[in-house]
């Protein structure tokens, strides 16, 4: 699709995003618009070291994977939040994840970022929509990703898609860990997503929650973490679709099935509870 850019000089504020996300809790139309943000970011060792901490990753030449989703996060709030972007942000449910890294995330300092919104499709309970993230190096394009979501509530024509089936595979555990009660606040002030459903079980239960849950993009960051020594560090595809949510705090268990430069996961909660699903596969 053909994108209007426009250029920003510096990243957005966002304490003035949140304040703009709150304001905002109706439906306001059905299409999406057409502008996307783009702005250069530093890639700081500090809080790059601070991230690393919370997800579980080892310190290493190469940036996390998830890492540029990171840096993108306030252009992506702040096209969330513009005026004529047709959905109130909050209670907007992250569906599926989908990073390539195109080439190997070293020796980078600078880099460019790109976001924008498309593909609005009908869903059973509503719309979803992708959020793309786009990120060139001074040499050009180096990783991208797009986030699929879903506004429920939004009334489109046409017929609702009809998912792909997938075939079961045999996955045995790699590892487990326990998520804390903290976790969300942790994880907040290193991504600075301080959605309030994720970072205490009072905050939580003003939208409708027993209990706070666990962040999404945290989730993936920490299993690809466990599967690092399996994953290629370039020309690879990651995919996760968000499943039933990780309620603070409790126990989850990575399974996994590795075969070469290919690779399906899995992380469930006890009683076969799957939390969410994922993959890796070639850049075709």
């Amino acid at each position: 699709m053909s994108v209007n850019w426009l250029d920003l000089s510096n990243p957005p504020h966002l304490p003035t995003l949140y304040a703009h996300a709150a304001a905002k809790r109706k439906i306001t139309g059905n299409t999406l618009p057409e502008q996307g943000l783009r702005c250069w970011v530093l890639v700081e060792a500090k809080p790059l070291a601070a991230f690393r901490g919370v997800c579980g990753l080892a310190p290493g030449p190469l940036l996390p994977p998830t890492w540029p989703q990171v840096l993108a996060f306030g252009l992506q709030m702040q096209l969330l939040t513009d005026k004529h972007f047709p959905f109130p942000l909050l209670g907007l449910i992250h569906l599926t994840n989908r990073i390539r890294v195109l080439r190997p995330l070293g020796g980078v300092t600078q880099l460019r970022i790109g976001v924008f919104v498309h593909n609005l499709q009908k869903h059973p309970k509503g719309a979803t929509f992708d959020v793309v993230t786009q990120v060139d190096d001074l040499i050009g394009p180096l990783w991208e990703a797009d986030s699929t979501l879903l506004c429920k509530g939004v009334e489109l024509s046409g017929d609702v898609p009809q998912p792909g089936t997938q075939q079961p595979v045999a996955m045995s555990e790699l590892t487990r860990w326990f998520a804390p009660a903290n976790i969300g606040r942790r994880y907040a002030r290193v991504s600075g997503d301080y959605n309030p459903i994720h970072l205490s079980a009072a905050s939580a239960r003003l939208f409708g929650l027993p209990s706070a849950i666990a962040h999404g993009l945290w989730l993936e960051a920490r299993a690809l973490a466990a599967l690092d020594s399996h994953l290629p560090k370039a020309n690879v595809e990651l995919s996760v679709a968000f499943k039933k949510p990780v309620r603070l705090p409790s126990e989850v268990i990575l399974l996994s099935s590795a075969a070469g430069s290919s690779g399906d996961f899995q992380l469930n909660g006890h009683g076969d509870l799957v939390h969410m699903t994922g993959n890796w596969r070639p850049i075709s």
